[in-house]
């Protein structure tokens, strides 16, 4: 007579890190208006009482997925080494970084614009915001210091609105591609179009930073 399977063990730990997977398709695909219970359920291989039981709500739930989104681009910044760069070289860098991560990851663009429908009410009741983007405005804070002492650099740039400038360059255009290729009459997510519109955003850039721009 056959054994009968032992029981499954349970694993919460992959059974959440599931949840906010199928969590962050349904929410990039749908909003957060749109987005499901039972479809995440379906995606995760669980119950619908599942999701709510780890994550309590539906607004526990995208807060979550947000965090998640937010710390991968932090993890990501972290493991720029711009200080082994020149600071005109490093700014190049910077800048590409920035919008090439927009370019493959675009369920960070589809939460942001859900969150900004949201007037970024699931934002701001995290315990973690202040970590999430405060360590790449420092990072930018010592990169133009170390333009300044150069000489390379202006005085009075200030760091955050470096970062809008540099972070709105690649997200609108991209969060805007589709409507702006109908309008303009090209495909703006071309790998031509791409390298065009990166090679004039950091010529802004640097125009804007540097003492003498090339």
């Amino acid at each position: 007579m056959r054994e009968p399977d032992p029981p499954r063990r349970r694993d919460p730990e992959a059974t959440r890190a599931r949840i906010l997977a199928a969590a962050t398709q349904e929410f990039t695909r749908y909003g957060y208006a749109g987005a499901r219970g039972d479809r995440i359920a379906l995606r995760a291989r669980c119950s619908d009482r599942m999701v709510y039981y780890y994550f309590g709500s539906k607004e526990g739930l995208f807060r979550e997925v947000l965090e998640g989104v937010y710390e991968a681009l932090r993890l990501a910044e972290q493991g720029l080494d711009l200080d082994r760069l020149a600071p005109r070289e490093a700014l190049r860098s910077f800048c590409r970084f920035v919008w090439r991560y927009y370019l493959e990851h675009p369920e960070f663009i589809g939460l942001v614009n859900s969150e900004n429908l949201q007037q970024a009410r699931h934002l701001r009741k995290s315990g973690k915001l202040g970590e999430l983007v405060t360590p790449v405005v420092g990072m930018l804070e010592s990169l133009l210091a170390r333009g300044r002492a150069a000489g390379v650099f202006r005085d009075g740039i200030d760091a955050t609105e470096l970062y809008i400038a540099i972070a709105a360059l690649g997200y609108f255009y991209l969060s805007n591609a589709h409507t702006l290729s109908a309008v303009l009459g090209r495909e703006l997510r071309a790998p031509g179009q791409l390298e065009l519109h990166w090679q004039q955003s950091a010529l802004v850039i640097e125009r804007a930073v540097c003492v003498e721009a090339d």
